[in-house]
């Protein structure tokens, strides 16, 4: 599942209260209580944006920063209740994008998170490019080297859904509901568009580079080799 927001923060009430608050205006925001959680909940799940506390219970928010930098370029931005410089130099050095000293007020650091959530997601949908493969969300164009591809715009809704969750098992029901709108929609006809789109950006659509079958769940976007 994507989510627009992760706390992680082993003060579980701030933690909660955050998410919570955050959810009721809209921002979907899940919460992790520590390091170990938040690597566990990116198994299964996106987060356009993270607020990560330095101090966590099995470790430490600048090494966990480290860590996530190395996978992914979502904002992060720290929440915490200290107030060296030393400790916001590190935070903005490693990778961080904002530091925010606790207490905060909930309004104001929604109102934060949802500026950033929009210059990031503008940025982000773009679309998709390897070298062999383009897709452009905005023109609704596919291509692969270099060469138009005709895509339905089913198709195109499709695929586009499966890239912006990449690297994610999306599972058919979810895909039923976010792209035909339709809990009730069958296999077969997911499979049927499924095929189609193969057959137009994959080199051998029997054996799938970019959309890969996630057998008992649903389909993964991989990104293919250029």
């Amino acid at each position: 599942m994507d989510y627009d927001c992760l706390v992680i923060d082993d003060e579980k009430l701030l933690a909660d209260s955050t998410a919570e608050y955050f959810n009721l205006f809209g921002v979907k925001t899940a919460v992790a209580y520590n390091a170990a959680e938040c690597r566990e909940f990116f198994r299964e799940h996106t987060a356009q944006l993270l607020l990560l506390d330095i101090n966590l219970g099995d470790g430490s928010g600048f090494d966990l920063c480290r860590e996530l930098r190395e996978k992914t370029e979502v904002p992060i931005l720290f929440i915490s209740a200290r107030s060296s410089d030393d400790d916001m130099m590190i935070a903005l050095n490693i990778g961080g994008d904002d530091y925010i000293q606790k207490p905060y007020s909930l309004g104001v650091l929604l109102a934060k998170v949802k500026v950033v959530l929009k210059r990031y997601g503008q940025k982000a949908e773009r679309g998709y490019s390897d070298g062999r493969l383009n897709v452009d969300f905005d023109a609704n164009e596919v291509s692969v080297c270099g060469n138009p591809v005709k895509l339905t715009s089913l198709e195109f809704k499709l695929l586009s859904y499966l890239i912006r969750n990449k690297n994610r098992a999306v599972p058919k029901q979810e895909l039923f509901e976010k792209i035909w709108e339709d809990k009730f929609t069958g296999d077969g006809t997911l499979n049927v568009h499924i095929r189609k789109i193969r057959e137009a950006i994959e080199r051998e659509p029997g054996k799938p580079e970019y959309i890969l079958t996630v057998w008992g769940s649903g389909y993964k976007f991989s990104g293919g080799k250029a």
